[in-house]
């Protein structure tokens, strides 16, 4: 049985397959309506979420799915060792869609499960959008074969994501990160990654942009913490840290790279407010292939093949 928890798991051409897959869901979703017919999908929600409660909830419905959602901290798997409530909870359902905050509760959730769980974001990985990423960089490239991408802000769960992800497919990745999420960081991953010359690092954003054709950023501050009063003193030094580093007209100035960004968005901060709906701003409809990415995704752990 498989899992997705960071994207290791998968061979490339298991990636490729499920971005295939995405693509051929996309254009005639009526065709495939009842593939998961009689299927449950559990959400397991620690952490707040639109577009991954959208995308796999809605996703499950038209292809003949259902699914349940529970709020982790109100159900037991916050008062009881989570390999108990794993082993109960995946006997009733076909698949586990978790969105934690610790990665290593998402690790225990899959090592006790009886059914495949995905992760749906924790503190290290995100593994669910780096698969809609690459649908969208697919769409409007025709191909990944010379593709290069510039993540720009903090690396962090996203970020490491988009390193297995790119390295899968063979895009390019270059990293401008000049900060790291403490829950982050894996150098073993990151030391592999780079002596494999898969991804490259970088301070220097303008000469990064003019080499991409895909620019990507991401949330300074995550989403838990952004509003939080105990957590604005770290939020200010993040903010004058990463100033520089936002994407705006000045940074992109001789670039004609597609610009990219999971959502949700702080305008003004990582990114201009004119960016998000610029000509080449493809943002709505990475956040559109969610939807698609996530359903191939669930399709090819279930292994079930598109008839």
């Amino acid at each position: 049985m498989k899992h997705c928890v960071s994207l290791a798991e998968f061979t490339p051409e298991d990636v490729r397959g499920i971005v295939n897959d995405a693509r051929t869901l996309k254009q005639n979703p009526a065709r495939y309506s009842r593939l998961l017919a009689e299927r449950w999908l559990l959400m397991l929600f620690q952490k707040t979420s639109t577009r991954t409660r959208l995308s796999f909830e809605i996703g499950m419905g038209r292809l003949g799915g259902r699914s349940l959602t529970m709020n982790w901290d109100e159900s037991n798997f916050a008062i009881s060792p989570i390999a108990y409530e794993a082993r109960y909870a995946s006997g009733q359902v076909d698949l586990i869609l978790a969105r934690l905050k610790r990665h290593q509760d998402v690790l225990e959730l899959a090592r006790h499960s009886r059914v495949p769980v995905i992760n749906g974001c924790d503190d290290r990985f995100h593994p669910a959008q780096a698969l809609a990423d690459l649908l969208t960089i697919y769409e409007a490239a025709g191909t990944f074969e010379g593709q290069t991408l510039a993540y720009v802000g903090v690396h962090n769960n996203v970020a490491n994501s988009l390193c297995l992800a790119c390295s899968r497919v063979g895009v390019h990745l270059i990293l401008v990160t000049p900060e790291t999420n403490p829950a982050a960081n894996d150098p073993g991953m990151m030391e592999r990654l780079l002596a494999e010359g898969r991804i490259e690092r970088t301070l220097d954003l303008k000469a990064a942009a003019k080499r991409a054709t895909f620019v990507y950023t991401d949330t300074w501050v995550d989403m838990e913490f952004f509003d939080d009063p105990a957590h604005q003193e770290e939020k200010a030094r993040r903010v004058r840290l990463m100033k520089p580093y936002q994407l705006n007209a000045e940074n992109l100035a001789g670039s004609s790279a597609m610009i990219l960004h999971d959502m949700p968005i702080h305008p003004g901060y990582e990114i201009a407010a004119e960016l998000v709906d610029a000509p080449r701003s493809l943002i709505y409809r990475q956040a559109d292939n969610r939807l698609y990415a996530q359903q191939a995704l669930m399709l090819h752990l279930l292994g079930i093949p598109l008839a």
